[in-house]
């Protein structure tokens, strides 16, 4: 499968036979453009302007934002609620976790997250082989609290995401103080935007990928 980092927290995931799921798209309020992506369906963690912008993408997706099961060929998703903040929603609402398995492998896009760890949430979330997680906190969980949930998942890959990058106009943290939590011989920060994974790939130390925005 192929996984395409397109910039704050959006994705393409692709299976090996072309089915392909966009995670997130985003507004140019973020402060860069979303790029021209087509895809079979569009998952949407919450309506938020720099996760919903599902009318970007071409082609003609269905669209998932609700807790659900949903088969595409070859890819199986499934969808969790949880909460955007650490209030049970009373600050920032809800938000679907998506959990997608696509030529063996599961991937899991946390969204906007924003409550702390724990065993029932945890538990609804396994098995997980490439964790897709926001790091740059105030609106979502900060860098020590996605550790901690990378500690606990115990994922393959971690690749960071909603993070304060070159031209992002939120008030977010950068990735470094995220990074700077695990031993540096587990991370790359990648020069490309795309990622191939096979199962073969799996196991190990967990290993985090910085992706580089298409």
């Amino acid at each position: 499968m192929k996984i395409e980092y397109l910039g704050h927290s959006s994705f393409k995931l692709t299976e090996s036979t072309g089915t392909s799921v966009v995670c997130d798209p985003y507004g140019a309020e973020v402060g860069y453009e979303m790029p021209e992506v087509s895809a079979d369906a569009v998952t949407i963690s919450h309506h938020h302007y720099d996760h919903d912008a599902s009318v970007k993408i071409k082609g003609k997706p269905v669209i998932l934002d609700t807790e659900c099961s949903y088969d595409l060929p070859g890819v199986d998703i499934s969808a969790i609620k949880s909460f955007h903040d650490n209030v049970r929603g009373k600050a920032r609402g809800e938000n679907v976790i998506f959990k997608f398995r696509m030529d063996g492998i599961d991937v899991c896009h946390l969204g906007d997250l924003g409550e702390a760890c724990s065993a029932e949430l945890i538990d609804l979330i396994l098995p997980v082989n490439v964790l897709l997680i926001p790091v740059g906190g105030n609106y979502t969980i900060d860098a020590e609290m996605a550790k901690e949930y990378v500690d606990r998942i115990m994922p393959d890959i971690v690749i960071p995401m909603h993070y304060r990058s070159k031209g992002c106009k939120i008030d977010i943290e950068k990735v470094d103080e995220f990074l700077d939590l695990f031993d540096k011989e587990n991370v790359t920060e990648s020069e490309e935007s795309s990622l191939e994974v096979m199962r073969s790939d799996l196991g190990g130390d967990t290993r985090v990928i910085v992706l580089r925005r298409r």
